[in-house]
């Protein structure tokens, strides 16, 4: 595993559960539930038989509710076959847009949003096209 890597995400929210009604409607990502530590893991790729990202490059992570601790600054990007398509599923289902559809010459498009407690992530198509 390559030194510093990102391995892990964690999303902090008042109501975990909504939250991740959001996140799966909206990414089409797998939860399970660990009761017994109060912590859901989220899946975006696939797992080994140790629970670790079989997919070169992917991360997973967990949502929690930490008592105490309002929703912070850590953005995640997460790749989208559209982000137009993207964005109004988004707000649809409660998410603000905080930066529209803007380009990233030669690279692609991307999209700030926060959830509906108040998290901060984005999007990114790629599109070599874009200007």
């Amino acid at each position: 595993m390559k030194k510093n890597a990102v391995s892990h995400f964690e999303i902090y929210g008042d109501d975990p559960s909504t939250l991740g009604q959001f996140y799966t409607s909206l990414f089409d990502w797998t939860l399970e539930p660990m009761p017994q530590m109060n912590y859901t893991l989220i899946r975006t790729v696939e797992t080994d038989q140790k629970g670790m990202p079989s997919q070169t490059g992917g991360i997973n992570g967990g949502i929690l509710s930490v008592p105490g601790y309002k929703p912070g600054a850590w953005v995640n990007y997460v790749n989208v076959e559209s982000i137009d398509a993207s964005v109004e599923t988004a707000k649809k289902l409660g998410a603000q847009v905080t930066k529209p559809k803007s380009p990233v010459p030669g690279m692609g498009w991307f999209a700030m949003l926060t959830d509906p407690q108040g998290n901060a992530f984005a999007m990114f198509q790629q599109d070599a096209q874009a200007k």
